[in-house]
């Protein structure tokens, strides 16, 4: 008996676990965020990192500038295969970019107290991640300088406007709108934090640097009110473009005629695939930064539990798209949609699709499992393994619908030469240079929006129907 009411008080503390550590005050928040930009001292670990990060980039550099000498030839793309690398990889990291909006947006309309811990450096993957979504398109036209501001409606002396009837202009609008909306309430919601840093900094350059950026914030009661109305507003305006992003992204393949492309149920699927693999990512960068720097008082258990069970959600959505595709490819009783179908499961290209489905559909199911979403190792490892389970989704949905077309004459494989594989991990590199500057010189956690956590931050204290006002 003892036994088990112990195991019931385990598990009744399991499903308690706060959003914030015991024995947290205003100072000891604030000192455990903004003592990491602050220091002087650069940790090995961050140095690591950030030199990995900084070869990547390297590798990116050199792939552009042999693209932009001898052109898209060095890519492995071909007659039926003309979207290859470049947009498989543009719609994966736009996915990965979905979670920060999420987290920022949609979770404070929902007053969600969990995401205040992990809304700072969540938005700043999605401004990462959409700048690395944004080279492929860019480059994929051959030659940016002579064709890529033709996307833009800007005026001109030639009378010449986009094709405002193709999903691709779509998302230049789409794109373009999501990435500034997420800079500005990024930017907005620095400006606090900004302030305090200001206020702690000892050296002379860093005070000046975080003064001018604070914008001249005192914390005044006009100022926190000026704050919050403009942080709805740009939640508001944000919602709706985590629905419109990767939904107009969608509109690439599903308002063409290419048999395993234009299907209805792509815009809700595409959505849900990007939630899941940006939580995806949001876990991959959080585990580790919250072990590095002993942050595990302000992202707890709670966040990582409550970030697993959202990809689990997103995952069985996503595993209802690939259900429902195959059904349509049976119901329709079209023979291109069969064979389209067909192809995907026996092809040459088969592996990846079932590999696809073991991690997406089958691997994924480990979540429910509460002893996995508290094993925060586990969860790094498959956090990685769902995300290269989300670009083998969109090299599948590319790839095999393209390579095999209407005519078998022109059927042909694809396969990615080193230049391929250079911009794709150059990508990556990029982003994780990006990143180790932002968690080494910007306070990564808000610091005023935890500190609202704590009892004493709550004004309006509730005494119940019988007492108090």
């Amino acid at each position: 008996m003892a036994q088990q009411g112990h195991m019931q008080a385990g598990s009744t503390a399991v499903l308690d676990e706060p959003v914030l550590g015991p024995g947290q005050n205003y100072e000891t928040i604030t000192e455990s965020v903004a003592q990491i930009p602050l220091s002087s001292r650069t940790p090995l670990g961050w140095v690591f990192g950030f030199l990995i990060g900084l070869g990547g980039l390297m590798m990116l550099q050199m792939a552009i500038g042999w693209l932009l000498l001898r052109g898209v030839g060095i890519w492995g793309n071909n007659v039926p295969v003309g979207w290859a690398f470049d947009i498989i990889n543009f719609v994966w990291w736009i996915g990965i970019g979905h979670a920060g909006t999420l987290i920022s947006a949609i979770l404070l309309l929902f007053k969600q107290q969990w995401r205040m811990s992990i809304s700072r450096f969540a938005e700043a993957m999605t401004i990462f991640a959409v700048a690395c979504a944004a080279l492929f398109p860019l480059l994929h036209t051959g030659r940016p300088w002579l064709a890529a501001y033709w996307l833009f409606p800007y005026p001109n002396t030639m009378g010449l406007w986009p094709q405002f009837r193709s999903p691709l202009i779509w998302d230049v609008f789409a794109v373009s709108t999501y990435a500034t909306v997420s800079v500005v309430f990024w930017i907005v919601g620095l400006i606090p934090d900004l302030a305090t840093m200001r206020d702690r900094a000892v050296s002379k350059v860093k005070k000046h640097v975080f003064g001018v950026l604070a914008l001249g914030w005192r914390g005044s009661a006009r100022h926190w009110h000026r704050y919050e109305v403009a942080t709805l507003i740009l939640a508001g305006l944000s919602t709706p473009l985590v629905l419109s992003v990767h939904t107009v992204v969608s509109f690439d393949f599903a308002v063409s005629v290419l048999p395993g492309w234009h299907a209805t149920i792509f815009p809700p699927y595409f959505v849900a695939g990007a939630i899941y693999s940006g939580f995806a990512m949001v876990l991959t960068l959080a585990i580790p930064i919250r072990a590095a720097y002993g942050l595990e008082h302000l992202i707890t258990m709670k966040h990582i539990d409550n970030m697993a069970k959202v990809m689990l959600a997103t995952a069985l959505i996503v595993g209802y798209g690939y259900v429902m595709e195959a059904f349509f490819a049976w119901y329709s009783a079209a023979p291109y949609e069969r064979y389209m179908m067909f192809n995907r499961m026996t092809g040459p290209y088969g592996w990846t699709y079932w590999l696809l489905i073991f991690v997406n559909i089958g691997l994924v199911q480990l979540l429910w499992l509460r002893s996995v979403r508290y094993n925060t190792k586990l969860l790094f490892v498959l956090s990685l393994i769902f995300n290269v389970g989300m670009w083998l989704e969109r090299f599948v949905i590319i790839v095999t619908s393209l390579h095999r077309d209407f005519l078998p004459s022109s059927w042909d494989m694809y396969y990615p030469t080193r230049w391929d594989f250079m911009m794709f991990f150059g990508t990556i590199g990029l982003f994780l240079t990006l990143f180790f500057l932002f968690i080494r010189f910007v306070p990564m956690i808000a610091m005023f929006e935890v500190r609202t956590l704590l009892p004493e931050a709550k004004v309006h204290v509730d005494h119940g129907p019988t007492g108090g006002h």
